[in-house]
């Protein structure tokens, strides 16, 4: 396969298309702005003007949106993906939506010829630049080997879980996962600053023992400079803890902590901090220990 649709050339699109041109794939790309296009094609790629002309000769099409409605209307739409891809096409998602929304998607793509996978992808924006993003793709084993030439350009750890919808259950559970130690060590780095401790000294240690983890490699530093340029979004990774609650309650699984770094999300939206970075958590947990910097 080797002309590529690229739907949504954002923060984590835009570096995906680039690194499969850079690969030697023909990427045609789309994006609501024309900012995402107009670097695709600095980049080597190739602009569009609707998702139509992006698709319709493509052997694959990837998707990269910002929730389910989205995918919705750009895979579904009357003049979305499935009215112009070519029958025996590839449809990935890689955006991060609600597992029965891929499922639904995928039943969608079947009914028109086209294989469909739902391939959510972490990392955050240095993941999609380097190309060494984590990916979990749910779908028919078949279609995943389809698609592993292009997996291998964009990411470093890949791994087939399951049939369709799988890949964004797995992904609910990274974001679980990932908002809770952020939240952990936004709390670790406001208690060490309370004691007037080298909170430098104290990452260095601290990653370097049991607590090590990527949050503290990748955002702790930022962090602690009270840089929140976003990596990913605090809008979006409260959208995904929405799909994560949604998910637990209709499998009758209990998540307390998961609920309460979703609230501490929530807040963190609701006083007008959607845009930035997720590591701004470290905001609140100030705010709340009375001790907020402007």
């Amino acid at each position: 396969m080797t002309k590529v649709g690229f739907i949504g050339l954002g923060i984590m699109g835009g570096p995906m298309a680039a690194n499969l041109v850079k690969a030697g794939f023909e990427v045609t790309g789309y994006n609501r702005s024309r900012a995402g296009v107009d670097r695709l094609v600095a980049a080597g790629g190739r602009g569009a003007n609707s998702v139509g002309q992006a698709v319709r000769d493509a052997d694959a099409v990837i998707t990269m949106l910002p929730d389910s409605p989205d995918v919705r209307a750009v895979v579904l739409g009357e003049d979305g993906v499935l009215a112009h891809a070519r029958e025996g096409a590839l449809l990935i998602d890689c955006s991060t939506i609600r597992p029965d929304v891929s499922r639904e998607v995928g039943q969608a793509a079947a009914a028109k010829g086209i294989q469909a996978l739902d391939a959510p992808v972490s990392g955050g924006e240095q993941g999609a630049i380097e190309g060494n993003l984590s990916i979990m793709v749910g779908g028919a084993a078949e279609a995943f080997e389809t698609a592993r030439e292009m997996f291998d350009v964009v990411g470093a750890t890949i791994v087939h879980v399951g049939g369709p919808g799988a890949g964004q259950t797995v992904k609910a559970a990274n974001q679980l996962i990932v908002a809770g130690t952020i939240e952990l060590v936004a709390e670790s780095l406001v208690f060490l600053e309370a004691h007037g401790v080298d909170t430098g000294a104290a990452i260095e240690v601290l990653a370097g023992g049991l607590a090590g983890n990527r949050i503290l490699d990748r955002k702790a530093p930022a962090m602690v400079r009270r840089e929140f340029t976003p990596g990913f979004r605090v809008e979006l990774h409260h959208k995904d803890l929405g799909i994560v609650l949604q998910a637990a309650r209709e499998a009758g699984v209990v998540i307390p902590l998961g609920a309460a770094v979703a609230q501490l999300m929530a807040a963190l939206e609701a006083q007008g901090h959607g845009a930035l970075d997720h590591g701004a958590l470290l905001k609140l947990v100030e705010q709340l220990s009375g001790r907020g910097q402007e």
